[in-house]
C-alpha cells in the first residue's frame, strides 16, 4: 500500500464528530496529493470554531505520524466548511449565530445576574436571543424572569417532538429548573449532569437566534468540558466580585477556557458588587469587596474589561421579582448594563472577526 492509500485509510477511520461520519464517506478530505516530495492533506470540518479545527488538526497529525513515522513529510490543513454547506446546516444549532458561555470559578458572584442582563440588554437592542440554564444544582433563570412553575410544551418539527423554549421579554428560555421541584435538590452524578444538559440543546428547537448564552454552574468540572464537546462555543464571560478570593477562582475559569482542549475565546471580564452606594447618599461609592480587581485582573492577562455592576438594591428586587434590572427605564444602573452589553456585543464581534480571518488563512 502506497503513502496516499495508507492515509486516506487513517482518515477514513476519523470520524467529524458534528456530522458523525468518516472524513472520506463524507467527502470531508478536499486534498491528498504528493507535491515537492511533501505530501499535502487538506480537510474540512462542520464546526467553524478555531478550537475544533485545532483538535482536528491534532488527531489527523498524531495519526499520520504514528504510521507513516515522525519524520513523514507531510502539510495539513483543516478548514471550516463553508457556512452554506447542507453538511454545516445539520450540525447542532445550525441557525444561532454566536453562542457565548457566562461562567464564574466561584459560586455566588452574580453570573445569573449577569446572563439575564446581558440576554435582556441584547433584546432591548432588537436581537433574537436565548438562554440556556446549564447550572445544573441551582438554576436561577426561573426567578429572574418570573417563570417558576412553568413546563415546556413539545412541538413537532419536520415529524420530529421537540423541546419549546418559554418565551419571556421576548427571550427564549429552558433551563433544568422547568424539569424538576423548586425545593428538591439535584443529586445526579456527572455523566447523567451532562446528559440533561445536552437534551438542552439538542432535543429542543430554538430556531433563528443571533445570541444564546449559557448560564454554566461554577467552577471547572464535567459541565464544563461535556458542553466544549457538544456545543461550538464562540466565546465565554468571566463573571467575578473584585475580593481576591473570587479572583483566584476566576482565574481558574479563565485558565481553563485556554487549555489547548478547550480553548474558547474569552469575550471579556465583568466585575459585579463593585461597590455600595446608599439610597441616601447617592455620590459616596463604599467598595465592600475592594477596588477594580477583575478589571486589574483583565488588564494583567490582556482581556478586555466589560464593566462594573455596582451593589444596589434594586437589582437585587429586579432579580427576585423576575425582571431584570436591564428593563428599567431611565434607571442610572440600566443605563451602566446598556454600556456593558454594548460592550459585549463590540468584543464578540471582534472574535468573530479573527475567527474568520484564521478560517481563510
Amino acid at each position: 500500500m502506497d503513502n496516499i492509500q495508507i492515509i486516506k485509510e487513517i482518515l477514513s477511520n476519523i470520524i467529524e464528530p458534528d456530522i458523525r461520519k468518516d472524513l472520506v464517506s463524507a467527502d470531508l478530505v478536499k486534498t491528498l496529493e504528493l507535491r515537492d516530495e511533501t505530501f499535502h492533506v487538506q480537510v474540512s470540518i462542520s464546526n467553524p470554531a478555531f478550537h475544533a479545527r485545532k483538535r482536528m488538526h491534532e488527531q489527523i497529525a498524531y495519526q499520520i505520524k504514528k504510521q507513516l513515522g515522525e519524520d513523514f513529510k507531510f502539510e495539513l490543513i483543516v478548514s471550516a466548511l463553508p457556512a452554506e454547506s447542507e453538511l454545516v446546516k445539520r450540525k447542532i444549532l445550525p441557525e444561532v449565530k454566536n453562542i457565548i458561555a457566562v461562567a464564574s470559578g466561584k459560586g455566588g458572584v452574580g453570573k445569573s445576574t449577569v446572563t439575564a442582563n446581558l440576554a435582556g440588554g441584547l433584546a432591548k437592542k432588537g436581537f433574537r436571543v436565548g438562554i440556556v440554564d446549564a447550572d445544573i444544582y441551582g438554576p436561577s433563570i426561573p426567578t429572574m424572569f418570573d417563570l417558576v412553575g412553568e413546563r415546556p410544551e413539545m412541538i413537532d418539527v419536520e415529524g420530529v417532538s421537540k423541546i419549546n423554549p418559554i418565551i419571556s421579554y421576548g427571550i427564549k428560555i429552558l433551563s433544568i429548573g422547568f424539569f424538576t421541584d423548586q425545593d428538591s435538590a439535584v443529586v445526579w452524578r456527572g455523566p447523567m449532569a451532562a446528559k440533561a444538559l445536552t437534551q438542552l440543546f439538542t432535543d429542543a428547537y430554538w430556531g433563528k437566534l443571533d445570541y444564546l448564552l449559557i448560564d454554566l454552574p461554577p467552577g471547572t468540572g464535567d459541565i464544563h468540558l461535556s458542553l466544549v464537546q457538544t456545543v461550538p462555543l464562540d466565546g465565554v464571560v468571566i463573571v467575578s466580585t473584585p475580593q481576591e478570593v473570587a479572583l483566584a477562582d476566576a482565574r481558574k475559569g479563565v485558565n481553563m477556557f485556554k487549555l489547548e482542549s478547550i480553548n474558547v475565546p474569552i469575550v471579556g471580564l465583568i466585575e459585579n458588587m463593585s461597590w455600595f452606594t446608599p439610597a441616601e447618599l447617592p455620590n459616596n461609592k463604599y467598595y465592600l469587596f475592594g477596588r477594580d480587581g477583575v478589571k486589574n485582573l483583565a488588564e494583567g492577562i490582556n482581556e478586555c474589561f466589560l464593566g462594573h455592576i455596582p451593589l444596589v438594591q434594586s437589582v437585587r428586587e429586579s432579580g427576585d421579582v423576575g425582571r431584570p434590572a436591564i428593563f428599567q427605564e431611565n434607571a442610572e444602573i440600566s443605563k451602566e448594563l446598556t454600556q456593558m452589553v454594548e460592550r459585549f456585543i463590540e468584543q464578540v464581534q471582534k472574535i468573530k472577526n479573527k475567527e474568520k480571518e484564521k478560517a481563510t488563512a
